[in-house]
């Protein structure tokens, strides 16, 4: 005898489309993910790029500055400086020059060497 439809209950009738439902759910919600995911990993790199690109820059105007701090020390510079801005400022005399020698304090005595000689000065006066 065949079955009656009106029978079955509304949870057997409905299960395939629910199924099917939820698929289409989870298929679209993983393909909006995927695409966020690309968007942010694009954005991401971009931001990178750019502070990449600064972080060039800051190098560049660090040699500049470097080369130009090079130039401004040189002796010559600073020659011409003085004599531009006429402060009278001429090399030392040999006579005016005062050499300081540094003395080097002596090093200190290995501690091992003084904590042997203690030991061995107590187990002299414990073993008469």
């Amino acid at each position: 005898m065949a079955k009656n439809r009106k029978n079955q209950s509304a949870a057997v009738r409905f299960g395939p489309a629910l199924k099917a439902l939820l698929l289409c759910v989870f298929i679209g919600g993983s393909a909006v993910g995927y695409v966020w995911q690309k968007k942010q990993i694009f954005a991401l790199g971009r931001q990178i790029e750019k502070l990449e690109k600064q972080l060039e820059d800051q190098r560049q105007k660090n040699k500049e500055r470097q080369d130009q701090l090079a130039y401004l020390r040189s002796p010559r510079v600073i020659d011409e400086r003085v004599r531009e801005l006429r402060l009278g400022l001429a090399a030392p005399q040999p006579s005016q020059i005062v050499r300081v020698v540094e003395v080097l304090p002596e090093p200190p005595a290995p501690a091992n060497n003084q904590l042997l000689a203690s030991r061995q000065s107590g187990a002299s006066m414990m073993n008469p």
